[in-house]
């Protein structure tokens, strides 16, 4: 079937219309697909519960929902707080544009408050965040892929959920390494900025540590040990849970203003790139291909 026929009749069965990101059957969440179920009984589950999983996403709703509004799409965001699935997903269904969000993610034992915001925010960088773009067999699809969720969670979407708190006294309460706030002092000059990027980089920490849970890993996650490697291609996928820490903390560092929107055309409009001279704030290298 030539490739013009095969798109018709997709679109047709309103397939096309209904493609995914991180898609609801588990193989292509925030996490890979796993057999993980924490119940609400869950006596090893951390301190969240019902009403915080809902103001969390309370907040981030409140902000994207009317910047999606304005593009003539609606937000819709699942909160399945009963489902002990440890995973997310985004979705776009003609022009509604999905995020299915799960209480069993939100109960690990790793996952801290701010952490659950980030994968909020990472769902929301698929529709959002601009290029790269996940491949498809028709060229890019609608969805950023995974390395620029990440990176748009925290440089963007964070950044913006943060910004009303008293953030100088809520990183008083957090065991920052020193490298982390050295790098942050280094990235930005006010003190609120400073503690912004703090907790973003311990927020990323924090699923960066979910990741390394998953897949059953034992090597320390740190932020001055960064991933070596350096890709000959973007990696669309799941990148390994360092590289992924390395993606939340550069999204951290960049000084790029939260507001400026990403392109959907090219990945340099709102971000920190190589090639304005910036030496921290980049995707990594380990899955980002300039």
């Amino acid at each position: 079937m030539r490739k013009g026929i095969l798109v018709a009749a997709l679109l047709a069965s309103g397939w096309i219309g209904a493609t995914q990101a991180c898609d609801m059957h588990g193989t292509s969440g925030i996490v890979e697909q796993n057999d993980l179920w924490i119940s609400t009984s869950d006596k090893a589950a951390n301190n969240m519960t019902e009403a915080r999983f809902n103001e969390i996403i309370n907040n981030v709703e409140a902000i994207y929902s009317p910047i999606i509004s304005t593009r003539g799409k609606q937000l819709e965001i699942e909160r399945k707080w009963d489902d002990g699935t440890v995973n997310a997903y985004a979705q776009q269904v003609g022009n509604v544009w999905k995020v299915s969000m799960f209480g069993g993610l939100a109960r690990h034992q790793v996952v801290t408050d701010d952490a659950f915001a980030l994968v909020v925010c990472h769902e929301l960088g698929h529709h959002l965040g601009g290029q790269p773009k996940k491949k498809s067999w028709w060229g890019s699809s609608w969805a950023s892929n995974e390395g620029q969720a990440d990176y748009f969670g925290n440089s963007k979407c964070l950044r913006k959920y943060m910004e009303k708190d008293d953030n100088i006294a809520i990183v008083a309460s957090l065991n920052v390494p020193d490298v982390a706030t050295k790098a942050c002092q280094e990235s930005f000059t006010n003190a609120s900025d400073i503690a912004m990027c703090q907790r973003g980089a311990m927020a990323g920490l924090s699923l960066a540590d979910l990741f390394k849970a998953l897949r059953n890993s034992t090597t320390p996650l740190k932020f001055d040990t960064p991933d070596t490697k350096v890709v000959t291609a973007t990696n669309d996928n799941h990148p390994d849970s360092q590289c992924r820490l390395d993606t939340y903390f550069n999204g951290a560092l960049c000084d790029k203003d939260a507001y400026t929107d990403p392109s959907d055309t090219d990945a340099v409009t709102g971000y920190c790139v190589r090639a304005d001279g910036y030496t921290s704030g980049v995707r990594p290298l380990c899955w980002y291909k300039p």
